[in-house]
């Protein structure tokens, strides 16, 4: 019992403290603030422009009344206006995650390519080595 105890918290660390749950745990904290961020985005900025220009109307308020409330009955509705705007949140968080993304690529593939340079660069610049330069002298050497 106390083996498969010990066994199972190795193998616990070694799952906690690999490189890719870390890694993940970042990702976890970094899209949580950035989650906030497009979450102000819709509510501070575009939701207000949608308002304007559909006249004022607020999609969260948007609904069908099926029986208004009374004194003790509460009121049932089918609130649309709320899923029109979590629709939006969804593209709005999607698109700006794609722009997020293309943007990490385009900076991958130039990085990429300068490294690429830099490596032929450093090729041209090696020159030949001592062995090809000995052999070089031996055989004008033994032409004379």
């Amino acid at each position: 019992m106390k083996g498969q105890m010990i066994n199972m918290w190795k193998e616990f660390k070694e799952f906690a403290f690999r490189g890719n749950v870390i890694d993940m745990a970042v990702g976890v904290v970094v899209g949580g603030a950035f989650g906030k961020i497009v979450t102000s985005l819709v509510a501070d900025i575009i939701t207000p422009l949608v308002g304007l220009i559909t006249g004022g109307t607020d999609l969260k308020n948007l609904k069908y009344v099926f029986t208004p409330a009374t004194d003790t009955v509460p009121e049932s509705a089918l609130n649309y206006g709320l899923f029109l705007q979590n629709i939006i949140d969804f593209f709005i968080i999607a698109f700006s995650i794609f722009l997020f993304v293309k943007l990490i690529n385009i900076a991958k593939k130039k990085f990429e390519k300068k490294q690429e340079v830099i490596e032929e660069a450093a090729e041209e610049a090696k020159g030949p080595t001592t062995e090809e330069l000995l052999a070089e002298i031996r055989d004008l050497l033994k032409d004379k």
